[in-house]
């Protein structure tokens, strides 16, 4: 992220739109600062939130939309602009699926190793491996032919367009399929299997 100093301003010389960046933007980027809590510091770009004002304010004041009445009522209008923008990004990271609240910090010790990191990097158990091939065989054994062939290609990592192609079956065939076997798959975990 850039400092205030270092945020670009626009090209020519003499233009309205240069003279409006720089005498608003330092003011608007530490008004955008003060809207949001430190919490939220890390996950948005200050100097993005006042580019999408600029961006917003000459749109609008291209279309003739927006009328300022001298630096006074721009102002007004930009600090406006502004706030709005950081609440709308703000709602944005609070809503369910990106709620900043069920973050969790990862300890500062040095030598922490995330558990993701040590499971995906090591190899399976010999149990861990008789499992697997154990459900994987009863995935498959309910399969025909060319069922088999979609799900043994998925498992090798390929893409549902790839199998499709591969196996000159339609895209959709092959999601129906893939989404059945994901579905058995969940039964049997169900199942305790």
């Amino acid at each position: 992220m850039a400092t205030d100093d270092q945020v670009a301003a626009p090209a020519s010389e003499g233009d309205p739109a240069r003279a409006v960046f720089e005498r608003f933007t330092r003011r608007l980027i530490g008004l955008a600062r003060s809207q949001l809590d430190a919490q939220f510091r890390h996950k948005i770009d200050l100097e993005d939130v006042i580019q999408s004002v600029y961006k917003s304010f000459f749109l609008r004041y291209g279309e003739g939309a927006l009328a300022a009445e001298g630096w006074d009522g721009l102002w007004g209008l930009l600090t406006c602009i502004t706030v709005r923008k950081c609440a709308d990004r703000v709602r944005y990271h609070r809503a369910e699926c990106r709620d900043i609240a069920r973050e969790i910090n990862a300890p500062a010790e040095s030598n922490y190793i995330e558990p993701w990191r040590d499971a995906a990097g090591r190899e399976p158990t010999p149990d861990e491996a008789a499992v697997l091939a154990e459900t994987v065989e009863q995935v498959l054994r309910g399969l025909d032919g060319d069922e088999r062939n979609v799900v043994e290609l998925s498992l090798q990592g390929y893409t549902t367009q790839e199998i499709s192609v591969s196996l000159g079956r339609a895209e959709r065939s092959v999601r129906r399929l893939r989404e059945r076997t994901r579905k058995r798959l969940l039964e049997l975990q169900v199942r305790g299997i």
